[in-house]
């Protein structure tokens, strides 16, 4: 959890998607989307949730390869509100602090807007503080924004049902 006082850094990303708010918002809360959207770190779902959509008060605990090693992190839904807004933050892993916002909104003519914003910061002091701002910062919005290309792409075709059977989809 965040708290006054802590180093942060935050990143916002942005993509606009030709596609209804709610097929949106469930794209990005699924958890077979999200392992097929990332596939070059070989992110997989290991513990809690690990497939379909997330839901408020559920975790999920990740494993992929960053830098070159492998990492688990396990982050929790802490707050939703569908089809606009959701928020997971890390209860487990290697950042000190991780709270990832994730806000949808209809731009009219069929886009929907997908707003992340990231607020995180590294372990280790000064290290920590000189990774974070030279490499980590780089690494999550490229991460952020492949992601958010990949969600587009899907929610643009016709494959996205594949990701969201069984949910109320828009």
């Amino acid at each position: 959890m965040l708290r006054y006082g802590d180093r942060v850094t935050e990143l916002i990303v942005i993509t606009d998607m030709r596609a209804p708010i709610g097929r949106c918002f469930d794209l990005s809360r699924s958890i077979d989307a999200h392992v097929a959207t990332v596939e070059g770190t070989g992110e997989r779902a290991v513990a809690g949730r690990t497939s379909g959509l997330i839901a408020l008060g559920e975790s999920v605990t990740w494993e992929a390869r960053h830098f070159g090693v492998r990492q688990r992190l396990t982050s929790r839904i802490t707050a939703m509100d569908r089809p606009t807004f959701f928020q997971d933050r890390m209860e487990r892993g290697a950042f000190r602090s991780f709270e990832h916002d994730h806000m949808f909104e209809e731009r009219g003519e069929g886009v929907t807007r997908m707003t992340d914003v990231l607020r995180f910061s590294a372990p280790g002091g000064l290290i920590g503080w000189g990774f974070e701002r030279l490499v980590l910062g780089w690494y999550l919005r490229r991460f952020l924004t492949e992601r958010g290309l990949a969600l587009k792409t899907l929610a643009e075709s016709c494959d996205w049902a594949v990701f969201v059977i069984g949910d109320k989809v828009a």
